[in-house]
């Protein structure tokens, strides 16, 4: 089982014990109910790869995150809206 989506399209609890039963041999995520905070049971099985999440870690992503701050940041000393409001 291999999840990078979204931990809502997952029953965490169900696949906890499925994999218990290990019925599916193994599992892979990067993405968790309750993030950050890992639901302990998933440390005490062999088969199962965890990750943080890095699906946005492109060359690309990164540099349009930069220039979105930049440009935030920006507008934000010239008085202007911000384009991403930060609460």
């Amino acid at each position: 089982m291999i999840n990078i989506a979204r931990a809502s399209n997952i029953d965490e609890e169900a696949l906890l014990d499925e994999l218990e039963k290990k019925r599916p041999g193994s599992a892979a995520h990067d993405v968790f109910e309750g993030e950050p905070n890992l639901t302990p049971r998933f440390l005490t099985l062999d088969k199962v790869l965890l990750q943080p999440r890095v699906a946005s870690a492109t060359v690309e992503t990164c540099k349009a995150m930069g220039v979105l701050v930049f440009d935030n940041l920006s507008g934000n000393f010239q008085s202007l809206p911000l384009l991403i409001p930060v609460s």
